[in-house]
């Protein structure tokens, strides 16, 4: 039986060759992986159809396996990847636009008879959602607008709340 670190770095490899039916032969059927903030998927259908269609949206994804600290049942493995938003698919409903992204974020995985039975992944995903052009730059007037009209909103709420009590 392959190790903890073996198991989790196969299934990194699977994802490096941007193969989701490979990633989904991993799992355990039923296995639940969550991408916190992003996406609740059920393997091995949701696996291989989420990372089908982001392998589709950048087709020149790449991930890296920055480490991995393995104990027991369980890998932590910190990952770098990068990609342009420029394929034929889209990516959690916003259209190829032809931004790059390089991103990271750690993925702590847990395994049942040599399969994945549970995935959870934490990236930032404000600052993938800045990198794509669907929030504005940090520091920009964008920004800086959108924060305001929260900030009004969150006074007149305020306010309101006041009123009423």
């Amino acid at each position: 039986m392959p190790t903890t670190t073996e198991l989790a770095a196969g299934y990194f490899a699977a994802v490096a060759r941007r193969d989701p039916d490979g990633q989904a032969k991993l799992w355990k059927p039923g296995g639940r992986g969550r991408i916190v903030g992003v996406a609740d998927l059920t393997a091995p259908d949701g696996i291989r159809d989420w990372f089908g269609a982001l392998y589709l949206a950048f087709p020149d994804f790449e991930m890296k396996v920055e480490s991995i600290i393995a104990e027991d049942d369980r890998a932590s493995v910190h990952w770098s990847a990068d990609g342009t938003f420029s394929g034929t698919g889209r990516f959690e409903g916003l259209k190829p636009n032809g931004a790059t992204i390089a991103i990271e974020g750690i993925d702590v995985l847990e395994f049942e008879d040599g399969l994945i039975s549970k995935l959870t992944a934490v990236l930032n995903g404000a600052e993938l959602a800045r990198q794509l052009g669907a929030m504005p730059p940090t520091g920009s007037a964008a920004e800086k607008a959108m924060l305001g009209a929260f900030n009004l909103r969150t006074s007149a709420l305020a306010k309101i709340r006041d009123l009423r009590s």
